[in-house]
């Protein structure tokens, strides 16, 4: 068999041929090894643990369960079961509908991912970002700094109900562009076609990818590549001029202020010292007087540009240009969409807004500033506008907020509108490091997302409700007061809990690491925990090879067929028998048992 890295590399390097059409891909789905790749990429997930409709989970994976797999794959009696549908809380009050495949359909459904990223990751626009290897939300919006400077308008695109709405027969014909396979092309519309089950009544899905599925990401961003072009395209005809052409008025005073500088560098030498100091603050006043207008004619008719950068359905539009001009191009993407892609642009959301207001794309304001004061002197001494027309990221006043109400840690009068912080009753029965490491992970959480925003120090006022919070927190637990527990846990002025660990007593202390702007580097690193496929090579992992290892883990019994015993969290152990012990003294959420401990384990009886 041959090797998965082999195999994608291989679809890698042709992916970029011009008309080049992929055949035979299906027989990869034969391949072991794709299978053992694909479980090592996905098992420690925690959502392998919840059943599906099949009433299985990750529990007992074996290379048996991979071997019976390939084979209703290669007698095309395979069929993917559909997703168990439940309903998860979203901030609005409202419930978000999410799809739970069975393990075996992720397992294939990961395989068939990485082949069709292998064919299709080099040819997706650089505008494009999400679920990408590389790419994240932070990518997207140093993209967004970067490019938008000088954007008179923006353009927020919002896809009606993208994922849900997604057509079946337009997303088979785009896949078949460059596949000519139709066993691999009649897989993805079995995964299509799956339908979801609901209170146990099952649905048909007429479109949209599947409900939580693996392959989703992927096929969403197939499918709006088309877009990506179309956009590009668009830049083309659009752009005009190479640059805008001087501001008639600023040539005026810029050559006013050279003709006084000329005629006081004549006479320099003859001028006393009073005559010297009014002649520099007359050339301050003119230069001052030349900076209160632009460089250049903002209004220039002749020059226009679009930047458009994307981030899933999410896209954003900077325009040069006129109201007029972002009202043709809504129209123009809205007409794209559903003529060609058969999907439907967001009206009311698709919001045209002046760059002197804020736009949201990715839960960051965006705003181009106006701001002409001139900060920066060069090197010669001349005064430099360092901030007009640049592009700003700001971190939303209400998002700190709503997330201090979302995490219970603040209470907000409604007759003065006045914020106090309380204590978190859920946290009460958790250990005081546990209690702090919340607090932490909540704080270095928000921090990480908005760092690159310009008012990201902000969040010294979360940080701040946060922490009196947790000293309520503290305080109700242990029936004390603020002061008293603030003077028991404090450590040269800062708040801690001692904690023993195997190699001693160590000490954690409450989040104290500031809030600093923080840009990503002109190679756009990744930030974001995003998905990592074809920039790490494949591996046997530790797990993998106890798999195959064939030797059974507890009663050492050899050339057996194994299964992986699963936990879902390590902290649910007790540790009151010896299996739990020796899971828990090597750091490990898995087992590999031949399958009679196995069956002894979940009966009771493997101690």
């Amino acid at each position: 068999m041959r090797s998965p890295n082999t195999v994608l590399d291989s679809l890698t390097k042709q992916s970029t041929r011009e008309n080049y059409k992929f055949e035979r891909i299906y027989r990869n789905l034969y391949n072991v090894e794709f299978y053992l790749m694909a479980y090592a990429k996905i098992y420690a997930k925690e959502g392998n643990m919840t059943q599906g409709v099949d009433g299985q989970t990750i529990d007992g994976m074996s290379l048996e369960r991979i071997e019976r797999l390939i084979e209703s794959l290669k007698d095309c009696s395979y069929q993917p079961k559909p997703s168990k549908r439940v309903y998860i809380p979203k901030k609005n009050g409202g419930k978000r509908p999410l799809g739970i495949p069975s393990f075996e359909d992720k397992l294939v459904q990961e395989v068939v991912r990485s082949l069709l990223e292998a064919m299709y990751e080099k040819t997706f626009s650089i505008h494009s970002h999400g679920f990408r290897p590389e790419k994240s939300c932070h990518t997207a919006l140093m993209q967004v700094k970067d490019r938008f400077t000088g954007a008179k308008w923006f353009v927020e695109g919002d896809i009606k109900g993208f994922f849900d709405n997604i057509d079946h027969h337009k997303l088979i014909e785009i896949l078949k562009r460059k596949i000519n396979d139709d066993k691999f092309i009649d897989l993805i519309w079995k995964f299509l076609k799956a339908g979801f089950l609901e209170d146990w009544q099952y649905h048909k899905t007429y479109s949209g990818t599947p409900q939580g599925g693996i392959i989703s990401p992927i096929l969403s961003n197939i499918y709006l590549n088309d877009l990506d072009n179309f956009v590009l395209a668009y830049k083309d005809k659009f752009d005009k001029g190479k640059g805008r052409k001087r501001l008639t008025e600023y040539r005026t005073r810029e050559a006013r202020l050279h003709r006084a500088n000329a005629r006081y560098k004549e006479k320099w030498e003859e001028m006393n010292e009073e005559e010297k100091e009014q002649a520099l603050q007359h050339l301050d006043e003119l230069k001052n007087h030349m900076m209160e207008l632009p460089y250049k004619d903002p209004m220039d008719e002749n020059y226009k540009r679009i930047q458009y950068v994307r981030y899933a359905d999410d896209f954003l539009i900077g325009v040069i240009g006129s109201k007029e001009d972002c009202q043709q191009i809504k129209h123009d993407i809205s007409t794209f969409l559903s003529e060609e892609l058969k999907i439907e642009l967001s009206q009311e959301k698709t919001l045209i807004t002046h760059s002197s207001k804020r736009a949201r794309f990715l839960g960051y304001d965006i705003k181009i500033s106006h701001d002409n004061k001139t900060t920066k002197y060069t090197a010669s001494g001349h005064k430099q506008r360092t901030r007009t027309m640049s592009c700003e990221l700001l971190l939303p006043h209400e998002v700190w907020r709503n997330k201090l109400i979302e995490y219970k840690a603040l209470e907000i009068d409604e007759k003065t509108q006045k914020w106090k912080s309380i204590h978190r009753a859920h946290l009460l029965q958790n250990d005081d490091l546990e209690i702090l490491m919340i607090y932490n992970a909540e704080i270095r959480g928000l921090y990480n997302y908005y760092k690159l925003a310009n008012n990201v120090y902000k969040l010294d006022g979360f940080k701040f409700i946060m922490e009196y919070s947790m000293y309520k927190t503290f305080a109700n637990k242990y029936k004390s007061s603020v002061r008293k527990i603030h003077r028991k846990y404090s450590k040269n002025g800062d708040f801690a809990v001692r904690y023993e660990t195997a190699n001693g007593s160590k000490i954690a202390f409450f989040y104290k690491d500031g809030f600093k702007k923080k840009l990503l580097p002109s190679s756009y690193a990744d930030i974001d925990v995003i998905s990592k496929t074809r920039n790490i090579i494949y591996n046997r992992t530790g797990l993998i090879e106890r798999l195959v290892a064939k030797e059974c883990e507890w009663c050492h019994a050899t050339d057996v067929d194994l299964e992986i015993h699963h936990i879902k969290k390590l902290k649910d152990l007790e540790g009151k028998k010896r299996w739990e012990k020796r899971m828990i003294e090597r750091n490990r959420k898995t087992m590999a048992l031949c399958k009679k401990c196995h069956v002894d384990l979940h009966n009771g009886k493997l101690d």
